[in-house]
């Protein structure tokens, strides 16, 4: 940083309300709604700060529908990383009014929590239902691991995050996760679901997967789980998420072979029945994408009513790869 821009960063941080809003941006994003109760001042005031500490770099905001969302700058300019690190021994600190603040963001944090947690419990017994159709959702998950590999990605972004639970089984293999949906009631179920696991280096977004806000070939590792046979035009999804993949970047989807049970489309708004290895194979290769492997997990029991989950790997490079197919039953 040069001097005029160092100067700008302290005079920022060098307002008690501002630094409070620093100490607890460093714990995890928050809305201007929450800031004004956490730090009981009105929101304008809050306002003003924010945009301050936003001009000097320190702080990253992205709009939700109506609201703001507000977190401590990733990254930025030479010497705000240090800047922020320093800070945060502050959340740490016996101060009084620190102290104070950390309660209240727990206060705000277990609220959002309860939030999300009577959503969920609304909604759970339709999503046991399917659920109940396939394998356990520990060995798929535990497939999905295998197949997509250890190599480790700067970011990672999962369209139709849902329960970000896609975000909080691959945190150890990605720097910087981002989750998008459509659902708002969904998100703050995610943003609980990571918080709770510890998840800080992935946020979630509403947005449309159709349209990501999001550069070209910009990141590495991009998931699909369970979202496709919701869409009406599941092709677009794949073309959108190669659209984003840097070359030799990687795609992991998840969703169903053909089926035929017909009431989840009336009960559950499931749009297809399932995808073929050849649709599936077609969506890649007019998005430009490779098949690297397949698998199959079929239910050990062959009765009708149940689901074969299918998991397709693909990468974003031209370079011929040998295709692996492997069946698992359970």
């Amino acid at each position: 940083m040069n001097l005029d821009t160092t100067l700008n960063v302290f005079k920022a941080i060098g307002e008690e309300t501002r630094l409070r809003i620093m100490v607890l941006l460093l714990r995890g994003e928050l809305t201007v709604s929450e800031l004004t109760q956490i730090l009981g001042q009105s929101q304008p005031r809050v306002s003003r700060h924010l945009k301050i500490l936003a001009d000097a770099g320190l702080v990253e905001r992205y709009r939700e529908g109506s609201w703001m969302f507000y977190r401590a700058a990733a990254s930025g300019q030479a010497g705000i990383p240090g800047i922020l690190s320093a800070l945060a021994d502050l959340s740490t600190a016996s101060d009084r009014v620190i102290a104070r603040d950390r309660d209240r963001f727990g206060q705000s944090r277990d609220a959002r929590a309860q939030a999300a947690a009577a959503y969920f419990q609304e909604n759970a017994a339709e999503w046991d239902q399917v659920r109940k159709l396939h394998l356990p959702e520990s060995d798929i998950e535990s497939r999905m691991r295998k197949l997509a590999g250890d190599e480790r990605a700067a970011s990672f972004v999962d369209l139709g995050t849902g329960t970000g639970r896609m975000l909080e089984l691959f945190a150890d293999r990605y720097d910087a996760g981002l989750g998008f949906d459509l659902s708002r009631e969904m998100l703050a179920v995610a943003r609980a679901n990571l918080e709770k696991a510890g998840v800080a280096h992935a946020q979630v977004r509403h947005g449309d997967i159709f349209s990501v806000p999001i550069e070209n070939a910009s990141v590495d590792f991009v998931c699909l789980h369970q979202v496709l046979h919701f869409l009406t035009e599941p092709a677009a999804a794949v073309r959108e998420a190669a659209r984003l993949l840097k070359p030799g970047g990687r795609l992991l989807i998840s969703d169903f072979a053909p089926h035929e049970l017909e009431f989840l489309r009336d009960e559950h708004a499931h749009r297809r029945l399932g995808f073929s290895d050849e649709e599936v194979a077609g969506w890649l290769q007019a998005s430009g994408l490779d098949l690297v492997a397949t698998e199959t997990l079929t239910p050990q029991s062959r009765e009708p009513q149940k689901l074969t989950v299918k998991i397709w790997m693909c990468a974003a490079s031209q370079s011929v790869r040998k295709l692996k197919t492997r069946a698992s039953a359970a």
